[in-house]
């Protein structure tokens, strides 16, 4: 077979995707010689369609009807796709003015979600920064009562805590201020797990004079340093699931009990590591059983110097993809510039 056959046939499978994923209709030769430029006869293209077939990339739900991509025809126009297609400027204009709206690390991550969702039409999914990426940027102390402390926790991810810490007798501001500098000078700098570590050494070790106070505040501490699982994901747009059939009648139930485990999207979203690789699954690709009626679409995002997570859209295989990851990569690619400039 010639190279310009070949070339013919990947063009017909794309237009044969680009027609399903508009319309969720079969497609049949007719409707591509008139909707698109391929320079042959439909007796051509009825026989590309059947050599198409008869490789897996495309099917035939009944005798009359005309053809749908299968997965294998899916993954086949994702490998082929020569570049993601980039968004307008007006489009990345209003991503990076709504990102750097947010006040902190959670709104920043829980706009682009809402934006994900809205660019893809799809349910989408963000990973709050890792423990093993944090690091602590600064602790402040602050006196608010005789008796009360409020400690502020900034990371370098732009993560912020409060807590506020009760003690048994009141604490002069001198106190308030050698507790700070001790526990200062024991976390910032480090990993959110060491300086948790840290901490705890720094409770038995303590002067005497400031010793239960750092206790106390090493505890309400590690308990802020230890991640909360129900915190470490945060998920938009489910309801656009109920607006785009799964190819399996019952996936809609099984895709939402995946999403609801949010261990089984923190390992998918785990597996995007890279900030300039977009990821995509299909199907049977998902090891995930519940989530093998879908294609997810995801990536890293972080700053030159640290990846701290991943993002990506859960969706029907018959998704727009070069849409979905021109959305994924861009929306990525400025909550990395914002996070940045933190």
């Amino acid at each position: 077979m010639s190279g310009s056959t070949e070339r013919r046939r990947q063009e017909v499978l794309r237009a044969i995707v680009a027609d399903y994923v508009a319309s969720q209709e079969p497609v049949g030769s007719k409707a591509l010689v008139e909707r698109h430029t391929l320079c042959v006869s439909s007796a051509t293209i009825r026989n590309d369609m059947a050599v198409l077939e008869a490789e897996g990339y495309i099917t035939q739900q009944h005798a009359s009807s005309g053809r749908i991509p299968t997965e294998k025809g899916y993954r086949q126009f994702v490998d082929t796709l020569d570049d993601v297609k980039p968004l307008s400027r007006a489009e990345r204009h209003a991503i990076l003015s709504f990102l750097e709206g947010g006040v902190d690390l959670e709104d920043v991550l829980r706009r682009s979600v809402q934006l994900l969702s809205q660019l893809t039409r799809q349910v989408a999914v963000v990973q709050l920064p890792t423990l093993e990426v944090s690091r602590v940027r600064h602790l402040e102390v602050v006196k608010v009562a005789d008796a009360r402390l409020l400690l502020v926790l900034i990371t370098d991810t732009g993560r912020v805590e409060q807590r506020a810490v009760e003690l048994n007798a009141p604490l002069s501001e001198d106190g308030a201020r050698e507790v700070r500098d001790l526990l200062g000078r024991a976390m910032v700098g480090k990993t959110l797990t060491d300086a948790s570590v840290a901490v705890s050494d720094l409770a038995a070790n303590a002067p005497a004079e400031v010793r239960t106070v750092v206790i106390r505040c090493a505890t309400v501490l590690v308990e802020t340093l230890i991640e909360r699982p129900s915190d470490r994901l945060i998920l938009a747009g489910a309801a656009n699931l109920t607006r785009s059939p799964l190819d399996s009648p019952d996936g809609l139930p099984k895709v939402l009990d995946a999403l609801e485990e949010q261990v089984v999207v923190i390992k998918l979203l785990s597996e995007a590591r890279d900030l300039h690789r977009i990821n995509v699954s299909i199907g049977a690709e998902n090891e995930e059983e519940n989530l093998r009626s879908t294609s997810v679409v995801s990536t890293g995002y972080g700053t030159a110097s640290a990846i701290f997570g991943g993002m990506g859209v859960v969706g029907p295989t018959y998704m727009d993809y070069q849409g979905t990851m021109a959305s994924v990569a861009a929306v990525a690619r400025y909550v990395g510039r914002v996070l940045g400039e933190g």
